[in-house]
């Protein structure tokens, strides 16, 4: 830090690393408590804040800097996973809400859903974008028009009706127990042995990219 004259009066000793540069989630969190804390020691020591003073007291100015965190980090995080960042609800206000849990769980899952099922085709466009992939005329047909097979569509619906028949079994039951527990029983291993397959299958269902990997694969 230098004064008015270009005299030195603090220098820098040490530096925090973070390991996620795009600031998401939790290491916004952590990036926004150590960014206070150096604000904190700035302005008191050009004299914008006096003795005792801390920035969370000047409540106009608290509000302002979480939220321009939390904005932050939920524009890189779209950017980077698709959704916007997990716990913007502390950045914002300071403690966990409710709510806050929520909306995590809910991002978390539009995450895996795109990371696994529509995440290819993006990071394609991108490879494109930045020349990671030399798009070449004698390669023939297009690596990126792949045909999916009947498996595709097929099993995910059949576990989908199985499962869905092996609740409705537990909530309306027969006429005896035997009868509910063999419904049950046919259903829930018709619905776990569909997903079985497709576990077995998960590279005909994820949405892997297939231009630079494909060069990888060769």
């Amino acid at each position: 830090m230098l004064s008015p004259e270009g005299k030195a009066l603090a220098q820098q000793r040490g530096l925090f690393r973070s390991n996620c540069m795009d600031c998401l989630d939790r290491t916004n969190v952590i990036q926004s408590l150590l960014a206070r804390s150096s604000l904190q020691a700035q302005l008191l020591r050009m004299g914008v804040l006096n003795v005792g003073q801390r920035v969370e007291e000047q409540l106009e100015f608290e509000k302002i800097y979480k939220n321009a965190w939390a904005d932050n980090a939920n524009a890189c995080a779209v950017q980077y996973a698709g959704t916007g960042a997990l716990k913007t609800d502390f950045t914002r206000t300071g403690r966990r809400t409710r709510w806050g849990l929520l909306l995590d769980g809910w991002n978390s899952m539009i995450r895996y859903y795109k990371n696994n099922f529509s995440d290819g085709f993006r990071q394609d466009s991108i490879d494109l974008f930045l020349g990671n992939f030399s798009v070449d005329e004698s390669d023939g047909p297009t690596p990126l028009r792949v045909q999916k097979d009947w498996k595709f569509l097929t099993l995910p619906i059949i576990m989908l009706v199985a499962f869905s028949m092996c609740i409705v079994c537990l909530l309306m039951a027969g006429d005896t127990w035997t009868e509910t527990l063999a419904y049950v029983l046919f259903w829930g291993a018709s619905s776990a042995i569909t997903a079985a397959i497709i576990l077995f299958n998960g590279q005909d269902f994820v949405d892997a990219p297939k231009l630079v990997h494909k060069e990888k694969l060769d």
